[in-house]
């Protein structure tokens, strides 16, 4: 029997990352360089179970031509994060996790190593 997933609006589900946010230490923030998160209901076809997905240039990828850039991207995807929760504390411990997954990779960290450490 499938289980329903937690029904959390578009407004709610952005308070939970930015509750994950706040609970990322400070001095951790403050090296984010030129970042911006975002929430999508949805990830790209091609990959419907995508929880979030770093795009932009890691830190350990920036050189000395690193100027005048949009913004990096950390987007979480909204549908896929309920579907695999069954409630809404499952979906503040979720949201978390993957913030700082995405984090990581904005600092460089790849899958493997991030597996390595437990956050997978």
């Amino acid at each position: 029997m499938d289980r329903a997933a937690p029904e959390i609006d578009q407004n709610r589900f952005e308070e939970l990352v930015g509750d994950a946010l706040d609970d990322v230490p400070p001095e951790l923030l403050d090296l984010l360089d030129n970042v911006v998160f975002l929430v999508q209901d949805d990830p790209p076809e091609d990959d419907p179970d995508l929880l979030g997905v770093y795009e932009g240039y890691a830190l350990t990828e920036r050189g000395w031509d690193y100027s005048a850039v949009l913004p990096d991207r950390i987007v979480l995807y909204r549908n896929p994060i309920l579907r695999i929760c069954a409630t809404e504390q499952d979906v503040v411990d979720e949201v978390a996790v993957t913030v700082v997954h995405e984090i990581a990779h904005h600092f460089g960290i790849d899958d493997a190593r991030l597996h390595e450490l437990g956050w997978d």
